[in-house]
């Protein structure tokens, strides 16, 4: 290949790749793009190029991106080196003789099962022993059978809430918490030692096929958030986006004693093209439509929707303010989760938690309450960890409310203990706006917000951030900017992350942070108003949505690219 006329670096680089990949699809796609290369075609060089602009980096989110061929993507190779990667760090801090267990999951995306075998190829021919999840499932089931079967590690092939055309390999150790460092930068050193897929021995058989029983073991368990002998008078419309979250959610409010779920047929069957919303992620405008309009027709009190892997859970409720069906935040349904535990009794020493980008309503609740409350780093790697952990919460829609079944966010137990709080309250009488109302009233409006700046590569989000550290506001809002934390020198007394916080003088708060997981850098707002009394709220409400809009769009000036 070197010797060819008109032969560089690039096309060396992809030829010896696709020689090396063992999947036909991506090795013809390769040679697709490699002919138009060679032909002169710019579009196919500049394609090629993104592809082999280095292997698709391996950090505590796992492996996330588009699949295709290439090192820079989701594919065979890529995720077989990962696998080798993992089983030798695995085997390392084992020790000699070690033979690592590790359970594999999957969600219903393309190549989702082909790379689930692959993982359990890789991990038995190097004498470790893997157990492959039955079907589709979602991600808190795999979190949960790390535990349960005493497992090493535990892998989960989805892309969550992603595009269609995304997947992603999700690593938890054997406590059942996804990585952190430095265990993600020892795995990946594991990984970049892999030269060739060729030379990864991969078994033909040899791996465990789990039963159905593992998901009635954590549908048992799972069940067990909610009070046997509370309410359970609720209408509830379930959607679960084309995902894996279906099944497992309707067994689990059966066993659980709820009614039958209104399912939004039309997104109830799993569909790796998700071809009824833009973005299969109820946080994205128009994404559960489908659903509140079956809550408009229907009789209905609460709308729950799980994103594709169920890990997660967002809510709807009708608000006689609108006199329509609106999302919860994040924010909101954390904040009444946490309440709703409360309620139920914490012992003595547990403690609730959210991350830095989430309210501050958790912690003023649980302040008032005499409990515990730490704040975190972004991501459930960190949450799960918080020593003595009752409930944690995160706004991007993930609750842990039983850390001691799942650690890690889980649509499937916060959507039970959700509908237990929304069946209790209206047994009484009252509404989750009820609720909302008395928290505000007792702790503050705290309004939240937060928006994203999508970037076309990373280094935009390097220069943007670089700007606003280096020129940093001194109000916004024309309210004066008290405190600068720079999260990446660990202010505030967090271990260092990349992301600037800014704290204004009425208390308001700011976090501009890039995104993990996807080409965006995320901005994070919040207001506290105080409330002088039930008939003050109104008036509380408004004033603070006006001061959050305010903030708002001075910061959409401010990190405009």
């Amino acid at each position: 290949m070197a010797g060819e006329p008109g032969a560089d670096a690039l096309l060396v680089d992809a030829a010896a790749w696709r020689d090396d990949d063992p999947d036909p699809t991506t090795r013809g796609e390769l040679d697709a793009l490699l002919e138009q290369a060679r032909s002169g075609d710019d579009a196919a060089r500049t394609d090629l190029a993104d592809r082999f602009a280095g292997l698709l980096e391996f950090g505590t989110a796992g492996l996330r991106g588009a699949l295709g061929a290439g090192p820079n993507r989701m594919n065979r190779s890529v995720v077989i080196r990962a696998a080798a990667g993992l089983t030798a760090y695995l085997k390392a801090e084992g020790g000699a003789g070690t033979h690592p267990t590790v359970v594999i999951g999957y969600d219903a995306r393309y190549n989702s099962d082909v790379f689930a075998r692959d993982t359990a190829a890789v991990v038995v021919a190097a004498g470790g022993r893997a157990l492959l999840l039955p079907q589709p499932l979602p991600t808190p089931v795999l979190a949960f059978a790390i535990r349960h079967l005493g497992a090493d590690a535990g892998v989960m092939v989805t892309a969550s809430h992603n595009p269609p055309q995304d997947n992603g390999y999700k690593v938890y150790l054997g406590d059942g918490s996804q990585i952190v460092p430095p265990s993600d930068a020892q795995i990946a050193a594991h990984i970049a030692r892999v030269e060739r897929v060729a030379d990864v021995p991969r078994a033909h058989e040899g791996w465990e096929n789990l039963g159905d029983d593992l998901l009635g073991d954590y549908l048992d368990a799972v069940v067990t958030v909610v009070d046997p002998d509370s309410p359970r008078d609720l209408a509830i419309v379930h959607t679960s986006l084309h995902g894996v979250g279906h099944g497992t959610v309707t067994a689990a409010f059966q066993r659980a004693g709820f009614g039958a779920l209104s399912a939004v047929d039309e997104q109830a069957v799993p569909d790796p093209d998700f071809p009824t919303v833009a973005f299969p992620n109820p946080e994205e405008k128009g994404a559960i439509d489908l659903a509140l309009a079956r809550a408009r027709a229907t009789q209905c009190d609460l709308v729950i929707a799980n994103d594709p892997d169920a890990d997660r859970c967002a809510a709807a409720i009708h608000d006689p303010a609108l006199g329509d069906w609106r999302m919860l935040r994040g924010d909101e349904v954390g904040a009444l989760l946490g309440a709703h535990v409360v309620h139920r009794g914490v012992s003595k020493g547990e403690v609730f938690a959210n991350s830095i980008v989430s309210s501050r309503l958790l912690a003023a609740i649980a302040r008032a309450a005499g409990l515990a409350h730490e704040e975190t780093l972004t991501g459930f790697k960190w949450i799960s960890r918080v020593p003595g952990l009752r409930y944690g919460y995160e706004e991007a829609l993930g609750y842990c409310v039983a850390p001691q079944l799942v650690r890690d966010k889980d649509g499937v137990s916060a959507a039970l203990l959700l509908a237990e709080l929304a069946a209790s309250l209206k047994a009484r009488g009252r509404t989750l706006t009820d609720l909302l109302d008395d928290l505000a009233i007792e702790h503050g409006v705290h309004a939240t917000d937060s928006f994203s700046v999508r970037v076309s590569d990373l280094s935009q989000s390097e220069t943007l951030m670089d700007r606003l550290r280096s020129e940093p506001p001194t109000s916004v809002a024309g309210i004066a900017v008290a405190r600068v934390d720079d999260l990446a020198r660990g202010d505030g007394g967090l271990p260092p992350t990349e992301g600037l916080r800014w704290f204004l003088d009425d208390d308001s708060r700011v976090i501009v942070r890039p995104s993990g997981t996807e080409p965006k850098v995320k901005v994070y707002l919040e207001v506290i108003e105080p409330v002088a009394g039930p008939e003050a709220l109104p008036v509380a409400r408004a004033t603070a949505e006006t001061r959050l809009a305010a903030v708002r769009a001075d910061l959409e000036r401010l990190t405009a690219l």
